[in-house]
């Protein structure tokens, strides 16, 4: 459904990502995780052409793209193909939860009022929102903003959301209705590549788990294999140190 293949990206000749190679199959939740500064969210921004590759070749909805000579066109119907969620919400403060749903779908995808309005009903429903849709961002709870970004990336309705660490910028009370809905958008069969320090939940959530180290692809597998069976030696690294902190 999604393949990438030797992606690279350099920041003023500093290399962040390296030949990373990855493979997301329809219906996949696909977690990266690893130490912070590592390539995890500038992964993500690639992929839906927030920061530009130097290099390398993605597959999307079964249109192919070389990163080195994609033009204008093919950049929008990339991004017309993903959604992202990002950790700080990016909502318009000065539009209700509802507008902020409606405002892709009236201005990228060219919907009706009353098109985009129902279907902004229909995803925050799905969120538990329904009765804040008319709440302007500042009367809203850091979780709530977040579900109301997780609504706005469902109303698109793209062939894969990405989610940049979700619930870091969330006192720890909230962190839980927001993974709540992020389970129920994967339990609707929505592919999904997440970016996430909650390692509990990418282990519940995943069917594959990547371990990215130093801007490459260190390590993926099923879930299992990462966290209980990894032999890799920076794999074990990382969990380890994790673990001891969360203790």
């Amino acid at each position: 459904m999604l393949n990438l293949r030797n992606l690279n990206l350099s920041f003023h000749g500093n290399k962040v990502l390296e030949d990373i190679d990855l493979e997301v199959k329809k219906g996949e939740v696909v977690t990266l995780i690893g130490p912070s500064g590592t390539g995890k969210t500038s992964l993500l921004r690639c992929i839906n052409l927030l920061e530009k590759p130097d290099s390398g070749f993605i597959s999307l909805g079964g249109l192919d793209y070389d990163f080195s000579s994609i033009d204008k066109k093919e950049t929008l119907n990339l991004r017309r193909k993903t959604a992202m969620v990002f950790q700080q919400y990016n909502l318009f403060k000065n539009k209700t939860a509802i507008e902020n749903v409606m405002d892709a779908q009236m201005v990228v995808q060219k919907k009706s009022k009353k098109e985009a309005y129902e279907k902004s009903m229909e995803e925050l429903k799905r969120v538990g929102l329904e009765a804040k849709v008319d709440a302007y961002p500042n009367q809203l709870s850091g979780g709530q903003q977040q579900r109301v970004s997780i609504a706005r990336a469902l109303a698109v309705e793209p062939e894969v959301i990405l989610f940049d660490e979700p619930t870091s910028a969330l006192d720890p009370e909230l962190v839980g209705e927001v993974l709540k809905s992020i389970e129920e958008v994967a339990k609707s069969g929505m592919t999904i590549i997440l970016v996430t320090h909650e390692m509990s939940f990418a282990q519940d959530i995943s069917d594959k788990v990547v371990f990215m180290d130093k801007g490459q692809v260190a390590e993926s597998g099923r879930p299992e294999q990462i966290f209980k069976e990894s032999d890799n030696a920076r794999t074990q690294q990382f969990l380890n140190k994790f673990y001891a902190a969360a203790q």
